[in-house]
């Protein structure tokens, strides 16, 4: 099951809106077929694994990180894959909680003579998808929020100068966070500040995250790199009922998607714009600033993993703040997290936290 899991984690920003299951056929002691979700969601793991598995998979116990589906869709439900090879035992850590599945592919397989283990594993499973599952019952995607900052808290100078606060091991570590997530998000700000690209870069030819930018005037410039690559590789913009019509057709003209969003307290109302990314289908987005969205987003209660990177260096209380006003009175009120992993990063510390209840 370890391995089926490490198998599913490859697919992790490949698959959505399908989650990135793992899947692992032993027979005799010995691995005859293996796979994970292919991009964009299909072939399905299972799939994948009975192709390479072929007459082997007869009699064979399949290793699956989520329940097999059990609805039609471009291709048969896993389910009825699985009994047609001659699958004997599924062994799986938790149910598919998406209606069209939730235990009808346990039931499936049991009623044609499949033995059924599940629970192995469960607690990595529900972390590996809890981007899936988020979206199925809240609608909304796993929001991971990423800081490089220097020991004093800041992301720049006084100047707005940012480039560079960590180092290259910690910027190839957050090219691998983005690789794993389905979109990269910033702010106008940062987006306006820095000119970033937010491809995934270092790691072969892939299906690259959806770019996102909060930009309540969509106010960001049409020559930006982000801009310039709109065609390439998607980006989305979320913004608010009063961006202009002309600004707007303007980015649908090179190729940005426009997703108007509500705004509360005169700002991109953060549950409402992450719903409707979630309504997208995207279960697992990596935000990287600026302040202002990392405020928001902490102040909501919306960040379910940080990813803090610092920097052995000091700017001083003139330099830009991490992460905008809060409103913090008394402590009791400030967002709080539960220490994950601290790793380093070349010359740099990561530490990784966790939202109380999410594993």
């Amino acid at each position: 099951m370890a391995h089926a899991m490490a198998l599913g984690r490859r697919g992790m920003g490949q698959t959505w809106p399908n989650p990135a299951v793992g899947c692992v056929i032993v027979r005799d002691g010995r691995i005859v077929g293996r796979g994970w979700t292919q991009p964009g969601g299909r072939p399905h793991a299972e799939r994948v694994a009975l192709d390479m598995a072929g007459e082997a998979a007869r009699g064979a116990t399949a290793y699956v990180t989520l329940e097999p589906c059990a609805h039609h869709g471009q291709t048969p439900p896993c389910c009825m894959a699985l009994v047609e090879a001659g699958i004997a035992r599924v062994v799986a850590p938790i149910a598919d909680s998406d209606p069209r599945v939730d235990g009808q592919g346990f039931e499936y397989l049991r009623k044609h003579g499949v033995v059924v283990t599940t629970g192995v594993g469960a607690d990595q499973a529900l972390m590996d998808h809890a981007g899936f599952f988020l979206r199925l019952s809240q609608g909304r995607p796993w929001v991971t929020l990423k800081l490089a900052m220097t020991v004093d808290g800041r992301i720049a100078t006084a100047t707005g100068e940012s480039q560079w606060i960590t180092g290259p091991t910690a910027r190839r570590a957050v090219h691998a966070l983005r690789a794993s997530h389905d979109a990269v998000m910033v702010g106008a700000g940062t987006a306006r500040a820095d000119d970033p690209q937010l491809t995934v870069r270092g790691f072969g030819a892939r299906r690259q995250p959806v770019r996102v930018i909060v930009s309540r005037l969509i106010d960001v410039p049409l020559m930006s790199q982000l801009a310039q690559s709109a065609r390439e590789v998607p980006l989305w913009l979320c913004h608010g009922p009063e961006a202009r019509s002309e600004l707007r057709s303007a980015w649908e003209g090179i190729g940005a998607r426009l997703l108007p969003c509500q705004i509360a307290g005169g700002r991109i109302d953060p549950l409402a714009m992450l719903q409707t990314l979630g309504a997208e289908g995207l279960t697992r987005v990596f935000c990287e600033g600026g302040g202002q969205l990392a405020g928001s987003l902490l102040l909501h209660d919306l960040v379910d993993e940080l990813h803090v990177f610092t920097a052995g260096m000091a700017l001083g209380a003139e330099g830009h703040p991490g992460i905008g006003a809060l409103g913090v009175a008394h402590l009791d009120e400030a967002p709080r997290f539960e220490l994950v992993d601290v790793t380093r990063e070349g010359g740099d510390i990561r530490h990784i936290w966790r939202r109380k209840g999410n594993g």
